[in-house]
């Protein structure tokens, strides 16, 4: 048997075909609905990127004991399980969060991988005079490290042969040819697109009905739109869908392959990402520092499994992928998911909808946890006057080495349930960790029902139902053996 994974960044549910969209040029997408199983209720859990990806290896939630950061020594990495049973894992990825402090020991899991450079503020090119950034407004015309690099990488990259996405794509599909009459392999294609920013080709934007014509303006800051005039939020929208056009496109050299080598008989196919972004929607633009609407919790998730060969089918059962794709693997390459993994093997969903999990939870560090029934979104809000810890052997974060400042009330705690029997760093989180730096707009404690509010305008007061749900985080939490502190912050002790 053999596997190929599918992941994308920041792929908002609510702009695919498949999920309702009509204005999106994104044929692929709807293509791939037919080839596959889709799922309309999955949910994140851990966010951002490396905490979910920490999710996918483990299959367990991240978020309740640290933050962005590398696999721990005690992780059970499904990769690297796979590769000891004589899997051979590959990882082709222009992700390069997967390169730095906070990231730098997940490729280091597959049996082969391979990068390729340039997104965003990635330290590619070297180049010590100062960028022109003329003709840039808004964030891209911010001269911070990233925002500089940005303008470097770019100048680099004048095709779409030449930008990150289309060589990942491409190296993804050299792997399958050369091994497609091979057997007990595992392909993780992993792009950082539609991440932002929005930068793509004038052929995906030619695709829109633009009209503007102002200074290079495709990255969105992590911050409220401030009353953002409707041009410049729908200018942002159609950067957004221009580049989902080209993920669309390098989607479809995968599908084609899949026609062409007659892999629907023997290899699953899995498409998903981490979480959504937002485009304007309750006001905010991006992702984390606001609570996780459904525009970034809810996404889009497809599955084709050649054992049970469903298809053109749709599954109305709760999904958590970043905990569930582990154990899915596992089961079917024909290994059992450790006594530690949470997540849950999903071929019952897949043949037949069958209810897998009655709720999930999902968050940040230090955020508000939230849970869901599928109808239902809880959000709890913190007390952050209460004290906030991280719990690691890895001590990095993001780009960076922790500052020795964080040492200083370290303390070495107990083994976790799931650390195999390693004492762990305990430290305060206070001004130096990450959370603060995001600084979220997460203060309330807020209830929706998502089915019948969608959009989430209208918060629930429904004491009966707020209980029922407490009662499920409740449960959801002891099973992830969230630390005592994070009860008491919530107001569950």
């Amino acid at each position: 048997m053999k596997a190929v994974m599918v992941i994308f960044d920041s792929l908002n549910r609510h702009m695919l075909p498949p999920y309702g969209c009509e204005w999106i040029k994104a044929p692929n997408f709807a293509r791939l609905a037919k080839k596959t199983v889709t799922f309309d209720t999955s949910y994140v859990c851990s966010m951002p990127c490396m905490p979910a990806r920490r999710d996918l290896h483990t299959g367990r939630p991240n978020f309740l004991h640290r933050a962005w950061g590398p696999i721990e020594p005690f992780d059970d990495s499904v990769p690297e399980m796979l590769k000891r049973a004589g899997i051979h894992t590959h990882l082709a990825t222009d992700h390069y969060h997967y390169f730095e402090d906070g990231g730098a020991n997940y490729h280091c899991r597959y049996s082969t991988w391979e990068s390729f450079r340039g997104h965003e503020g990635d330290p590619w090119i070297g180049q010590v005079a100062a960028p022109d950034f003329t003709g840039r407004g808004g964030h891209n015309a911010s001269t911070n490290a990233n925002n500089r690099q940005d303008v470097i990488n770019r100048s680099f990259m004048p095709t779409e042969a030449d930008q990150p996405q289309p060589k990942t794509f491409a190296a993804g599909m050299d792997f399958i040819r050369r091994n497609r009459n091979d057997d007990k392999w595992f392909l993780q294609l992993e792009t950082f697109d539609p991440h932002e920013p929005f930068f793509t080709q004038q052929q995906y934007k030619d695709l829109y009905p633009y009209g503007y014509t102002g200074p290079i303006m495709d990255w969105p800051e992590y911050k409220r739109t401030d009353g953002a005039a409707q041009g410049v939020v729908e200018h942002f929208k159609l950067e957004y869908a221009a580049l989902l056009s080209m993920c669309d496109r390098h989607l479809g050299k995968v599908l084609d392959l899949f026609d062409e080598l007659s892999l629907w008989d023997d290899t699953m196919l899995i498409v998903w990402t981490d979480h959504g972004f937002l485009l304007g929607e309750h006001d905010w633009w991006a992702k984390i520092r606001m609570p996780f609407y459904e525009e970034v919790a809810h996404t889009p998730f497809f599955v084709w499994d050649p054992r049970s060969r469903k298809r053109d089918e749709r599954r109305a059962a709760l999904v958590q992928p970043s905990i569930d794709l582990g154990p899915t693997l596992l089961d079917f390459f024909g290994l059992t998911p450790t006594k530690d993994m949470t997540g849950k093997v999903l071929s019952p969903v897949i043949e037949r909808d069958t209810t897998v999990r009655e709720a999930g939870i999902f968050g940040v560090h230090g955020g508000q946890v939230n849970v869901t029934d599928g109808q239902y979104v809880y959000m709890r809000a913190h007390d952050t006057d209460k004290p906030l810890f991280e719990y690691t052997l890895m001590p990095a974060q993001m780009r960076d080495r922790w500052k020795i400042e964080r040492f200083a009330e370290a303390k070495l705690a107990p083994p976790l349930s799931f650390s195999k029997d390693a004492p762990v760093l305990k430290v305060p989180v206070g001004k130096h960790g990450i959370q603060f730096w995001l600084d979220r707009d997460t203060s309330k404690t807020l209830l929706w029902d998502v089915k019948a509010d969608p959009h989430q305008q209208k918060p629930l007061n429904d004491t009966g139902l707020e209980e029922r749900m407490i009662g499920l985080l409740k449960r959801e939490m002891k099973t992830a053996d969230a630390p005592p502190e994070m009860f008491d912050r919530l107001g569950l002790a």
